[in-house]
């Protein structure tokens, strides 16, 4: 079920701290509040976009730029190996109304 307000976009806004990872003026990564591995980190775009149905031939290097950005900080976090998950839309288990992947290490232990 999503929630009623988009918190990614508060956390964008500056309105909510997070403990950030990276950041560009297209992307921003940050630590999970509740982590599911020792490594959780949410990346987003800043671009208000709800769920990855969105993706359209004009966005699309955005949409690529979160996987580039997820290998950037996996090497940088000394990951070996790591799980990259979306959920999408309700229906498939998407919370945030935000488009956002998660990075975690390989000791993921419960479903998003």
């Amino acid at each position: 079920m999503f929630i009623d307000t988009d918190i990614f976009a508060r956390i964008v806004a500056g309105e909510i701290p997070c403990d950030k990872v990276f950041e560009t003026a297209r992307i921003l990564a940050f630590r999970d509040i509740a982590p599911k591995a020792k490594t959780h980190i949410i990346i987003i775009p800043k671009e208000n976009l709800v769920t990855a149905k969105e993706v359209t031939a004009n966005n699309l290097e955005l949409f690529g730029e979160l996987f580039l950005v997820a290998k950037e900080i996996a090497e940088k976090e000394n990951l070996k190996g790591y799980k990259l998950h979306m959920n999408v839309d309700e229906e498939g288990g998407q919370v945030v109304p935000h488009v956002h992947l998660h990075l975690l290490s390989r000791d993921f232990k419960s479903p998003l």
